[in-house]
């Protein structure tokens, strides 16, 4: 059981999570913060146990064991546009690097375009959505899914699965953790507008893949190149020849 008055006493923001919803289950935290007019304010977070219907990009199915993870989505609104959203995202990913870094200690690998990994194995995905009013984006929800104290994964994956559990060989408190992420979550995205420089340096301190000969699959399409960096909006450029390809999305591996 998620101790919420634990949560609330280690929380340390001004307004992410400020309005807190526990819900035993749901069929998505993203879904019900995008469509809800209920829960509608700016910096609203959800956290479930079990999600009926949890998904990643592409919707892949996202599995999680009731009460061992940490599976929850944080609303933004505002205007916001597309550029923005890149830098949010890979601030949300800052986040939980940081919180993984200064509670245990540990190694963290950081995979365009959402992916936190430890020792190349996933112990974390991000996914953003959005509602839009002309070209202008005036809601992003950010679904994070962790493997926080779950002990086994079977099944098969693209990317070998792990939890913090496993790799700090101890169990860990979902509270502690969750307040880290979204203290440092609320400065990330004061940081992405007012120093957006520091989002994409901090970013790219942590992934292992620039300067590697990589495979990118967008769709039906197959690019191989070297993943030179990401530019000043958060996208992938991709060495193909001679020319720069600039990359919005995809699913990147190591050739």
């Amino acid at each position: 059981m998620f101790n919420i008055e634990e949560f609330d006493i280690k929380l340390d923001t001004e307004v992410i999570g400020r309005s807190f919803i526990y819900c035993d289950e749901v069929d998505s935290t993203n879904s019900l913060l995008l469509n809800s007019r209920e829960f509608n304010s700016h910096g609203t977070v959800i956290l479930a146990e079990h999600q009926k219907h949890g998904r990643g990009r592409k919707n892949r199915e996202w599995y999680s064991n009731s009460g061992q993870n940490l599976t929850f989505s944080i609303l933004l609104k505002g205007e916001f546009n597309q550029e923005q959203v890149n830098l949010i995202n890979l601030g949300a990913a800052i986040s939980v690097a940081q919180a993984l870094e200064n509670l245990f200690q540990l190694d963290i690998e950081l995979k365009w375009p959402n992916d936190v990994l430890i020792q190349k194995k996933k112990v974390c995905g991000i996914l953003l959505e959005s509602t839009s009013k002309g070209s202008v984006l005036s809601k992003i929800v950010v679904g994070i899914g962790i493997n926080v104290n779950q002990p086994n994964f079977p099944g098969k994956f693209d990317i070998p699965p792990t939890s913090i559990r496993k790799e700090f060989h101890d169990e860990v408190s979902r509270e502690r953790l969750l307040c880290e992420i979204l203290n440092n979550f609320e400065n990330n995205m004061d940081l992405s507008e007012s120093n957006p420089q520091k989002i994409l340096d901090d970013w790219r301190s942590r992934c292992k893949m620039l300067g590697e000969k990589v495979k990118v699959v967008e769709e039906e399409q197959t690019k191989y190149g070297i993943f030179q960096d990401i530019d000043t909006d958060g996208f992938m450029l991709l060495k193909v020849g001679e020319k720069i390809v600039k990359i919005h999305y995809g699913d990147v591996s190591i050739r």
